[in-house]
């Protein structure tokens, strides 16, 4: 169900006196729903011997929220270098950190090594001989291309430009191996946004089989293996959650027989994003315009550059106007922000309750990919980010962009270089 009702019950009695105090429009978090999350999921794989969770940064990349992370015990799936700093400014080090790399430059190889370093995650075998110093612990992204098909949104692994191919698997950990390399991991993502457990325990069974061939041939014993993220979470009413319990389950049993086969165990890592934060954000806009023309518009004072997943992924999200929960639809209306682009819309022909202006909407599942995936097309600034905490107070945890900060990078000492 989106937004967690139990973070309803909690914010739409202060709700209003919150948007007095901070104004709009914002981000707002729930400290309680992402902990309770995180206990979900801890209960779930605690009969794997070193589980761990690496949050997908790219989901929710504020400090405030790694914190909380950290404090349940998990470490930081990262993919560049902010991501990577950030996750070492609330405290992690080495194997707290997976660096998922993708094309990844000499500099961000570079600051991986630093400070303790982390477990690397390479994306392509070309990349082995650009590592600066070959890690003790060292992991690659598999891509089955034709043997697995993705879902909806990440599609055809023949396509994507993600992962070492099936034929290069085993020239890549041998030569790693070759170059210093002593502990391995195995590493694959298919799927995002998946609510069906079972294509999660299917890759589990794929990973596992590939880990047993290199085992037979390499000789290779995997300390780990990471089945990635994509767990997905229900942004439609009609939507059932993906449970978690039978997923874990189920893979559990796999992991046994493989220990039957092989005679050990590697260790299981997920690196959820969406699943951990996603149900717990909401992004909450003010209604200021009503439009009547061919169809009935609602403007708001917030615009795509604060969520672009229902523009670029036609992507759903559940609305509901405060104090208007209970009330019958008035009619279809698309929900729009000021942006100079057609596909600036929230929800199109959504069967919503009349608004006027002033109203608050409550825009559902903004924990994840929503304020990370800002811009600033038009000059278009994005909003703050709120924490509801566990004590009912709520926190400022980003401040929102202002003018000066959109012209901060023309404020630069003059250069000009003429070529010879």
């Amino acid at each position: 169900m989106p937004m967690f009702k139990s973070f309803e019950n909690r914010l739409s009695p202060i709700l209003k006196e919150i948007v007095e105090h901070f104004g709009t429009p914002f981000h707002i978090y729930d400290e309680v729903g992402i902990r309770e999350t995180g206990q979900d999921v801890i209960r779930a794989f605690s009969g794997f011997g070193g589980f761990r969770e690496y949050f997908a940064v790219k989901a929710l990349p504020n400090p405030s929220i790694l914190k909380i992370m950290k404090d349940m015990g998990f470490g930081f799936d990262c993919s560049s270098i902010a991501e990577l700093v950030m996750a070492r400014r609330v405290g992690a080090r080495g194997q707290d950190i997976m660096f998922t790399s993708n094309n990844t430059s000499h500099d961000e190889f570079k600051v991986a090594a630093e400070d303790g370093g982390c477990i690397l995650n390479l994306d392509d075998i070309t990349l082995i001989p650009k590592v600066p110093v070959m890690p003790d612990l060292i992991c690659f992204r598999y891509n089955p291309g034709p043997r697995r098909t993705g879902n909806s949104i990440i599609g055809n692994p023949v396509e994507s430009k993600y992962g070492v191919s099936h034929d290069q698997i085993l020239e890549a950990y041998g030569t790693v191996r070759d170059r210093g390399a002593k502990r391995f991991g195995l590493h694959t993502m298919l799927v995002s946004n998946e609510l069906h457990y079972e294509y999660m325990v299917e890759t589990t069974q794929m990973v596992l089989d590939i880990a047993e061939w290199v085992y037979r041939e390499l000789n290779i014993v995997f300390d780990f293996i990471n089945i990635g993220g994509g767990l997905g979470i229900p942004y439609r009413p009609d939507q059932k959650p993906l449970n978690l319990d039978a997923m874990a389950k189920e893979i559990r049993e796999l992991f046994l027989k493989f220990k039957e086969h092989n005679s050990y165990m590697p260790k299981l890592f997920l690196e959820s994003g969406r699943y951990m934060t996603g149900p717990h954000g909401v992004l909450v806009v003010r209604a200021i315009n009503r439009k009547e023309i061919y169809r009935q518009y609602i403007g708001v004072d917030a615009c795509m550059s604060a969520l672009m997943r229902p523009a670029i992924y036609g992507a759903y999200h559940h609305i509901t106007v405060l104090g208007k929960e209970s009330e019958p639809p008035a009619g279809p209306v698309d929900v729009v922000g000021s942006l100079c682009e057609n596909n600036d819309k929230f929800a199109i022909l959504r069967m919503l309750p009349h608004i006027e202006d002033g109203d608050l909407l409550c825009i559902h599942d903004t924990g994840a990919h929503g304020h990370a995936m800002g811009f600033n097309y038009n000059g278009r600034l994005r909003p703050k980010e709120l924490l509801l905490r566990s004590d009912g107070s709520v926190e400022l945890i980003r401040r929102e962009e202002t003018i000066d900060d959109y012209f901060a990078t023309l404020d630069y000492e003059p250069k000009v270089f003429n070529p010879i």
